[in-house]
């Protein structure tokens, strides 16, 4: 390959080429892209042959029947009552600061518009207020846990 066939062809690195395939592999990327001098080479997978970052764990999909149950397991037991949901991607805090006491806990009364939590997102600070006063009959996060979009957080009934 390092022969030229025509006086403007470009040269490809065949080896350099497998080498970035195989590093797409290796780290689950979907493209890369080396740039040395004029030469630039990018190497790009379509995004569907990767499985996505929400997927289950390895363990779980084992056949139809038993993936369908490890889901449902998932969602945790709702007491009756109103739910609230993570709006965002993020981390959720129970406290306003480390040591401080949580806004809302197991049994305490919340106010409709109260912060029962904050979920942390691109260093910004979210109250998440709750929809309706009354009564907190569950807490499904621990204080700096990682949430996801629509994940349950609080029942309040």
């Amino acid at each position: 390959m390092n022969d030229k066939q025509d006086k403007g062809a470009m040269q490809v690195d065949v080896t350099l080429v497998r080498e970035l395939a195989a590093l797409l592999d290796d780290t689950n990327l979907t493209e890369i892209e080396v740039e040395d001098g004029d030469r630039k080479i990018r190497v790009a997978r379509k995004a569907g042959a990767m499985a996505p970052v929400y997927a289950a764990p390895p363990a779980a999909p084992v056949a139809a029947a038993p993936v369908a149950a490890p889901v449902a397991a998932a969602e945790p037991a709702m007491p009756a009552g109103t739910l609230v949901r993570s709006p965002i991607v993020g981390t959720a805090y129970l406290s306003a600061e480390p040591g401080a006491a949580p806004f809302a806990r197991i049994g305490s009364q919340v106010a409709a518009g109260e912060t029962v939590l904050i979920v942390e997102a691109m260093k910004v600070m979210n109250a998440i207020p709750a929809p309706v006063s009354g009564t907190v009959k569950a807490v499904f996060v621990d204080n700096g846990q990682p949430v996801e979009f629509d994940q349950p957080l609080i029942v309040i009934e």
